[in-house]
């Protein structure tokens, strides 16, 4: 007998699974370095943070686990980068196994990809692109890290980095202090920034682009040309990344300019740097080149702002994501200017994914509420400190202004929570409990008179 599940269900579930096996692995007495103690709240805690790719932890990864259980850790995040059942899939294709169209459907719904026309393909793509950004990025990392760390530790450093950056993952095996020890170091600084936004943007927009310069190079076009067959969606996320993180820059070089504590004693040019590596890492990638607890109000009310964005779809970043922010910010305005569609780029966006927005943003916006709240009833915790924690644990961020090793069992497992909702999106969470969803469209009721504003 077969047992028919839906991908709504399929997927909060696998990552699920996902978690206890990794939580089981690293309570293993190998798992944990010699002298330490691994209890179940902390195994849980730290497989949670690696399959939602957050990087908040409790205990540091280079000094707590043994190299076995940084391996797990390395191999959840991979698995939680790509998506629990994108990884199941190629093994299934590796193995040569056929699919069924079940068995694409809930592919393409873990991809956020519609239809299941090439997706095979283009799982493949993904897999082999995603291999190939960090096998170099690792190779890079290891010209700066096998000088300081030696060879064997400096190879297994750079893997590492180069993952978890690539995954938006933010852990790493080479210190405590994240990149605060290589802030002024231009090329690790830049080679991290580039491979958080390469995993941050999404890989539909990777092969739009690199179709693109392709089909250009083939047909000799010119470089407008190429960018005006770009898709609607890539235009989208490459015009909001680059204002995003530009915003981002501008404001934390404004608000920490004359701190000294965070980039106040750095020459221009390292303020400059260390501002749109904070911008980029806010983004989802929870890398660190200043002292978080030290930045000001205004640079932790821009982090909310842009934890709570976060990245792109289809990839490996956190957030309601920014073509989701985008079509909230259209909807408002088309209203105000009269407008009856809502059009970008000369295309009509549907009121389906109008509304899909509109619920991905409130369900997420109501979730930061409500853990915050939770996480304020442990005491001690400041508005600041606590909202910081839960956007940035939501948004599978990682960044935490010291408060995530303070924090007892109960905060810890507000936390946990936070970061599995918003790996799986608190909109999948809210659809996993709603049952007949579907009855209600079969009528058509009147309509009602209500007052708005």
């Amino acid at each position: 007998m077969k047992i028919r599940i839906k991908s709504t269900h399929f997927i909060p579930v696998s990552f699920l699974l996902t978690i206890i096996i990794g939580t089981l692995l690293l309570l293993l007495p190998f798992a944990t370095a010699a002298g330490e103690q691994t209890d179940v709240v902390t195994a849980l805690f730290t497989a949670t943070t690696s399959v939602c790719v957050t990087g908040l932890v409790v205990v540091d990864t280079y000094a707590h686990w043994s190299l076995f259980g940084q391996l797990v850790i390395l191999v959840l995040v991979q698995i939680g980068g790509l998506g629990v059942v994108a990884v199941g899939s190629m093994i299934m294709l590796a193995g040569k196994r056929k699919f069924s169209l079940s068995n694409r459907m809930l592919l393409g719904d873990s991809l956020n990809v519609d239809g299941n026309r090439g997706l095979m393909s283009f799982l493949t793509r993904v897999f082999q692109g995603v291999f190939l950004v960090e096998g170099i990025g690792a190779a890079l990392y290891a010209i700066r890290f096998i000088p300081i760390l030696g060879v064997a530790k400096g190879l297994w450093a750079s893997l590492f980095q180069s993952v978890s950056a690539f995954c938006n993952a933010g852990m790493d095996v080479v210190g405590p202090n994240s990149m605060m020890d290589f802030q002024d170091s231009g090329f690790l600084m830049t080679l991290t920034m580039l491979l958080i936004v390469l995993g941050g943007i999404g890989f539909v927009v990777w092969f739009d682009i690199i179709d693109g310069i392709k089909n250009g190079i083939k047909n000799r076009m010119h470089v407008s040309t190429v960018i005006g067959h770009l898709t609607e969606h890539t235009k989208i996320v490459l015009i909001m990344t680059f204002v995003l993180l530009t915003f981002g820059t501008v404001c934390v070089l404004a608000a920490e300019y004359n701190n000294p504590a965070t980039i106040g004693n750095m020459a221009l040019p390292g303020k400059i740097l260390n501002s749109l590596f904070q911008s980029v890492t806010f983004r989802t990638a929870g890398f660190a080149s200043v002292p978080q607890d030290q930045l000001t109000e205004l640079s932790c009310v821009i982090g909310y702002i842009l934890m709570f964005i976060g990245g792109s779809p289809v990839g490996t970043a956190g957030g309601v994501k920014t073509v989701t922010a985008f079509l909230v910010c259209m909807n408002a305005f088309s209203y105000i200017r009269g407008k009856k569609e809502n059009v970008v780029f000369s295309r009509r966006v549907s009121e389906e994914l109008m509304r899909k927005a509109a619920a991905v943003v409130f369900v997420s916006m109501c979730a930061v509420l409500v853990m915050t709240m939770l996480l304020l009833t442990r005491g001690g915790i400041t508005l600041t400190d606590a909202l910081y924690e839960v956007v940035s644990a939501l948004a599978t961020v990682g960044l935490s202004r010291g408060l995530t090793p303070n924090l007892d069992t109960i905060g810890r497992l507000i936390i946990i929570v936070s970061m599995y909702l918003g790996r799986i999106g608190p909109i999948s969470m809210a659809i996993f409990f709603t049952k007949g969803v579907d009855a209600g469209n079969k009528i058509k009721h009147a309509e009602g008179k209500l007052y708005v504003g």
